[in-house]
């Protein structure tokens, strides 16, 4: 498995913990950026990780920026991207099992190291349900087909 992380000056402290973290699971690491806590903007980084992920060239990531949410905002403007903020356990475990998410995204005041690594296994742990949440995935390329089509 290959996993993808990338972040701003404000998440960067806490991508280099997770990526030894995921590299001791012996998890490959292609880490996007940022390389230093030298301020930056973070939809170069967010934009660069969704757009691999949305064009298929890896299938998961994991984007860190202080809040979380800009993040969020950048990545899930990518076709097939479903990027899921996450505070707590249950939140990654959920986007998984219901959302199928494929970028996990954390906020860097807000989780700290500790649970900055429970989040990020219960996430790399958690197979998608299927069934039921099947049918909402659907929707959810409809709808990405759909604008497509409005903005045309």
């Amino acid at each position: 498995m290959k996993m993808l992380i990338a972040s701003d000056h404000a998440g960067f402290r806490l991508k280099e913990k997770l990526k030894d973290y995921l590299e001791k699971k012996h998890i490959q690491v292609k880490d996007l950026g940022t390389y230093s806590e030298e301020r930056c903007n973070y939809p170069e980084f967010a934009s660069a990780l969704a757009q691999d992920i949305s064009q298929g060239k890896h299938k998961q990531g994991i984007l860190v920026c202080k809040s979380g949410i800009g993040n969020s905002i950048v990545a899930n403007r990518y076709p097939g991207v479903r990027a899921a903020l996450s505070y707590s356990v249950k939140a990654a475990k959920l986007s998984r099992e219901h959302n199928d998410s494929n970028v996990l995204v954390l906020g860097s005041a807000f989780v700290n190291e500790k649970t900055a690594k429970k989040i990020l296994g219960a996430w790399i742990e958690t197979k998608f349900a299927g069934g039921r949440h099947r049918k909402r995935l659907n929707q959810l390329k409809q709808i990405e087909k759909d604008l497509r089509k409005w903005k045309a």
